[in-house]
C-alpha cells in the first residue's frame, strides 16, 4: 500500500507543475495589465512603462515565472498589486468563508446523493428509481445562482424564515452561521446531489444483476445487508471517483453563490483582481484551487486501493 500512495504522489506534483504554468501564462494572454490600471487614464504611455518596469512586468515571460516559482517554494505569495497588502494576508481572510460554504455544499450533496442513488439504484424502474429521475431533472437543469435566486425568493422574501445573505463565522455563533449558509449550500450542493445519486445508481443497479448478488440472496439475507455489505462496496470505485471530481465543480460555483448571496470570500477577491488584473492574487487563488483539486484526487486514489484491493495491486 505504501508504494501505491507513493506512486500517486509522485504523479500528482507534474500536474501541479504543469498546472501553474499554464495559469500563468494563460492570465498573461488576457488584454490589459495592472500598470494601465495603476497609472491612471490621464498616464503617458512613459509612466505606464515605467510602472511596468518596477512592477518586474518587462522582464522576459520566463524569469517573471521563475521569481513567482521561487517566492511559491519559500511561502511567499507576493504583494497584492491593487491594494498593498501581501498575498497571503487576502487569501487568510477570504479563503475560510468560501471553504465553509464548500464543506457544508459538499456534505448536504453527500446526504442527499448517495442514499437517493442506493435506494433507486437498489431497485432500478421503482419509485425511488422515479424520484431521482424527477429531482435530477431539477436540480440540474436549473443554474446554481437561479436555484439561489428562487430559495431566497421562498425562504427569505415570503416566509422571512432566513437571511437574505451575509455571513456569520461559525467559531462565533453556530446556530446563526447555520442559519446563513442552509440556502447557499442547499443551492450548491443540490446539483452535485443530483450527479452522486445518478452515478451511484447507475453503479449499484450494475453490481446487483452480478452472480454473488444472486448468490447472497440465495442465502437468505436480508435485502439492506445484500445492497449495504456486498453490493454498496463494490460499486463504490465509480462513486469515489466522481464524488472527488465534483471538489473542483464546489469551488468554482462557490465563487458564483457567493455573489449571489453577497457572502464575503474568494469569489468577491478573485472578481475584485480580475478588474484590476492583480496577477498575483490570481495566480495564487488558482493555485490553491488546482492544488486542493489535486490533493482530493489523490485521496481519491488511495480510498480506490482501501476499497478494491485489485486497484492496489495492480
Amino acid at each position: 500500500m505504501a508504494g501505491y500512495i507513493v506512486g500517486r504522489v509522485l504523479q500528482a506534483i507534474p500536474v501541479l507543475f504543469l498546472a501553474s504554468i499554464a495559469v500563468f501564462l494563460v492570465l498573461r494572454l488576457v488584454p490589459g495589465d495592472p500598470a494601465t490600471r495603476l497609472a491612471g487614464q490621464d498616464a503617458t504611455p512613459a509612466q505606464v512603462q515605467q510602472i511596468r518596469k518596477e512592477l518586474g512586468l518587462t522582464d522576459p515571460l520566463p524569469v517573471q515565472y521563475g521569481r513567482w516559482l521561487d517566492d511559491l517554494a519559500h511561502g511567499n505569495l507576493g504583494t497584492s498589486l491593487s491594494s498593498g497588502l501581501p498575498v497571503s494576508h487576502l487569501l487568510a481572510l477570504s479563503f475560510p468563508p468560501t471553504l465553509e460554504l464548500a464543506v457544508a455544499s459538499y456534505i448536504i450533496a453527500l446526504l442527499i446523493g448517495i442514499p437517493l442513488g442506493v435506494l433507486a439504484g437498489a431497485r432500478p424502474r421503482g419509485a425511488w428509481d422515479w424520484v431521482l429521475s424527477v429531482y435530477s431533472v431539477f436540480a440540474l437543469g436549473v443554474p446554481h445562482f437561479m436555484s439561489g435566486i428562487l430559495l431566497l425568493l421562498v425562504f427569505t422574501v415570503w416566509l422571512h424564515w432566513l437571511p437574505v445573505g451575509g455571513q456569520v463565522a461559525f467559531t462565533n455563533s453556530p446556530l446563526e452561521s447555520i442559519k446563513y449558509l442552509a440556502l447557499p449550500s442547499l443551492a450548491l450542493g443540490a446539483g452535485v446531489a443530483a450527479v452522486l445519486a445518478r452515478y451511484t445508481r447507475t453503479a449499484l443497479a450494475d453490481v446487483m444483476d452480478m452472480d454473488f448478488i444472486r448468490t447472497a440472496r440465495a442465502k437468505g439475507l436480508e435485502p439492506r445487508v445484500v445492497v449495504i455489505r456486498h453490493a454498496l462496496r463494490n460499486a463504490l470505485v465509480p462513486v469515489i471517483t466522481i464524488s472527488a471530481l465534483q471538489i473542483g465543480g464546489l469551488l468554482a460555483g462557490a465563487i458564483v453563490i457567493e455573489q449571489v448571496f453577497t457572502r464575503p470570500g474568494l469569489g468577491r477577491l478573485i472578481i475584485n483582481a480580475i478588474n484590476t488584473r492583480d496577477y498575483l492574487v490570481i495566480q495564487s487563488t488558482l493555485v490553491i484551487f488546482v492544488a486542493i483539486f489535486v490533493v482530493v484526487n489523490l485521496l481519491a486514489d488511495i480510498a480506490y486501493g482501501l476499497a478494491d484491493p485489485r486497484v492496489r495491486r495492480s
